[in-house]
């Protein structure tokens, strides 16, 4: 139920209750005030299915499942959907609210108790048509209390057990993650429990991301249960025809102009980062870009975003994060207003203070295409010191100030500076697709009607500070803070260019210089390059995303299996080592024996989505009859193919691809060896000479290269 009494949020500083670790990115049951930071339920498939089934359940339609697990992480919405799933419940049975409310109390005890594990209701004693329907619910699987002393494994096993020979009218909705599942599977193992065993090796099955996955809605072989995996989806894609998608409608929610300061309302004024990323993301063409990203970021590194995780990412591009003690809680637009005092009053003082020096380099990168793609080279940080000395630079000129500025907020970047909860996310995010190394024969939008090459870009900067700033003046793309910054470091590029200071120590000089451009440059490039969704190999992920993506595979996949073909087999053979095994190093060449087998075939494969969530992986499949082998179309190695096609070398593959290959090679190698319609045709080739062991009427001959005896 909605609660009216909710106030109208104020953007930014209501953001920073959004992260993870503040009360609004923590989702707790029958809490209207936790969690769920937009105040609208973000629709999934899932969603979806829980709807249909509490339908089922308030009409008693038979073979409706009794049993529903939702699989998954923290973080990840079944608090949400179990709270969703008992609301529309209570809609179907006409109890008037009655249902949530008593719900609510049981998940609500009087202070210093715990929660029950498991909360039973009699839900058809309070139906508008009284009936039997018992409701238990477990929040958390891991949770033992009312049950001190036991394991939560075994406890699970337990209660799963008792409600598939229980009564038809009882029902059972359990949040449980990967690793109590886990658990249970090794205490049911351990203890010789075969029916728990058979059960609980259905589930792990149903919800893994392999290619032979079963069904896991219902479970194949299990129909009184369902089973989802609540960490397969990504909630970066529309969850049906012309829905949006969970994260673009929670990104419009916080970009919304209605609830951030009006013109005039910021106490920073245009210096303000935060109110600056707002401006940007209001407009859709920027949020398209920016979600894109995030999705490219899933595609490439095999990672979902969760709900928590996209709370936190919002709060940290909008809001930022500071350290404990420096305002953490405080208004952001506040502290905005703060940096550009601490900034104008280190331009007077004698003597500034390090927070002055970085005050703007802090406003600057402050925004949301700095906060996502946040890397700066911290080792510089020695080599403007250093420099600074041998250049013999005057400590209280301004071009002065501003390298030592520099320095500092690099030295920074060598500690923590990112949200614990996003660190790792973000950290990766900005290795894998940082627009600093997109190619440079890509062009990026700077106006509505204007595109530059990103090699053009990058000429100007590495000739002048001052060419750069030229150039991209006039498409007034920068903004306030981003562009004053570069004024600033242009002139101190200008001071080193100049004749009495070059003197001094020439090398000294070029390298601030290299430093100055490089930072301008990357600066520009992340500031234009993120509103349009130019990042590092952006075409390649593009064209894996529509294979990821694209219902119907089938030509996308088959032209892939075709360089996976090349990649697994030797021209038109296939090779078996029998000198070897898996993991082992090659022997010299005249002591290699090897099988040579006609080439395996390598082709698209196709998975089954019924009953169970759309796959993130693609599949090929590798060889014929006993020795077929999926294998699972990584970007990894999707980018090899791509590469190969422009020219790369085998030899330069990277590791993780070869070790694929390598894998793959080996699980075919078995069944091959084993296999005597095979080896009937199939010769042996010993040593570099060319010499071949083949079958012939007598048994086995050795033969030369030219196939004589």
């Amino acid at each position: 139920m909605e609660d009216v009494s909710i106030p109208v949020p104020r953007f930014p500083k209501d953001l920073l209750e959004w992260a993870g670790h503040h009360s609004g990115g923590v989702k707790r049951l029958f809490d209207p005030g936790s969690g769920r930071p937009g105040k609208e339920l973000l629709r999934t498939n899932l969603i979806s299915r829980l709807e249909a089934w509490a339908g089922q359940v308030a009409s008693g339609t038979p073979a409706t499942p009794r049993i529903l697990l939702l699989v998954g992480g923290p973080g990840n919405g079944k608090t949400e959907a179990i709270e969703h799933t008992i609301s529309c419940l209570d809609k179907g049975l006409g109890a008037g609210g009655k249902l949530m409310d008593e719900l609510s109390l049981s998940f609500h005890p009087p202070a210093g108790q715990a929660v029950a594990r498991v909360v039973h209701v009699d839900a058809g004693c309070i139906a508008s048509i009284p009936r039997e329907l018992g409701l238990s619910i477990v929040q958390d699987a891991s949770a033992t209390a009312g049950h001190e002393g036991r394991p939560a494994p075994e406890l699970l096993i337990e209660e799963l057990l008792a409600q598939l020979g229980g009564s038809t009218g009882d029902y059972y909705l359990c949040c449980v993650n990967r690793g109590v599942l886990d658990d249970a599977l090794i205490h049911a193992l351990d203890h010789g429990l075969s029916n728990a065993c058979t059960l609980l090796e259905a589930i792990t099955r149903s919800v893994s991301l392999s290619s032979n996955a079963p069904s896991c809605w219902p479970l194949h072989g299990f129909p009184a249960i369902a089973v989802w995996p609540m960490d397969a989806e990504s909630l970066l894609v529309s969850p049906g025809v012309d829905l949006p998608s969970p994260a673009s409608i929670l990104l419009a929610y916080a970009t919304n102009q209605a609830y951030w300061p009006g013109p005039g309302g910021c106490s920073a004024g245009k210096d303000c980062p935060f109110c600056n990323s707002q401006a940007l993301l209001g407009r859709e063409e920027n949020r398209t870009s920016l979600l894109q990203v995030l999705r490219w970021y899933e595609l490439s590194s095999g990672k979902r975003w969760s709900f928590r995780d996209l709370f936190s990412l919002i709060s940290y591009l909008l809001a930022g994060s500071r350290p404990t003690g420096q305002g953490e809680h405080g208004d952001p637009c506040e502290w905005a207003l703060h940096q550009s005092e601490l900034d104008k009053s280190g331009q007077t003082a004698k003597a500034p203070r390090r927070q002055q020096l970085t005050a703007m380099f802090h406003l600057a990168t402050s925004s949301y295409q700095h906060a996502l793609f946040h890397h700066w080279d911290p080792d510089a940080a020695s080599t403007l010191r250093q420099g600074i000395k041998d250049l013999g630079l005057d400590k209280v000129a301004s071009e002065t100030r501003i390298l030592s500025g520099l320095q500092h907020f690099l030295l920074e970047r060598k500690g923590a500076y990112l949200p614990a909860t996003i660190a790792p996310l973000v950290g990766s995010l900005s290795d894998l697709l940082d627009p600093a190394l997109a190619s440079p024969d890509i062009e990026v939008a700077v106006s509505g009607r204007s595109k530059v090459l990103l090699g053009e870009l990058d000429t100007q900067f590495s000739r002048s500070l001052a060419g750069g700033i030229d150039f991209l003046r006039r498409f007034q793309v920068l903004s306030t803070t981003e562009l004053e910054l570069m004024r600033r470091l242009a002139r101190a590029d200008n001071v080193l260019s100049s004749p009495p200071v070059r003197r001094k120590n020439p090398s000294a000089a070029s390298r601030l210089q290299r430093i100055l451009r490089d930072f301008a440059c990357r600066l520009a490039r992340r500031s234009i390059c993120t509103r349009s969704a130019v990042v590092a190999d952006a075409q390649v992920l593009a064209a894996f995303q529509k294979v990821v993506e694209d219902d119907d595979k089938g030509q996308r996949l088959f032209e892939v299996a075709k360089q996976v073909k090349n990649l697994l087999n030797n021209g038109q053979v296939f090779e078996v080592s029998l000198t070897t095994t898996f993991g082992q190093p090659l022997p010299p060449t005249q002591r290699q024996a090897t099988l040579v087998v006609p080439a395996r075939r390598v082709k698209e494969k196709q998975l089954s989505y019924e009953g169970r969530p759309r796959s993130p992986i693609c599949f090929l499949e590798v060889g014929s009859g006993q020795s077929v082998q999926p294998i699972a179309l990584t970007y990894d190695l999707f980018k090899a193919v791509k590469e190969l096609e422009r020219g790369l070398s085998p030899a330069s593959l990277p590791h993780t691809v070869v070790a694929l290959l390598d894998t793959t090679r080996a699980r075919l190698s078995g069944p091959i060896v084993r296999d005597p319609e095979i080896l009937m045709d199939a010769p042996i080739r010993i040593g570099a000479d060319g010499t071949e062991i083949r079958s012939s009427w007598s048994g086995f001959v050795a033969v030369d290269g030219e196939g004589q005896a």
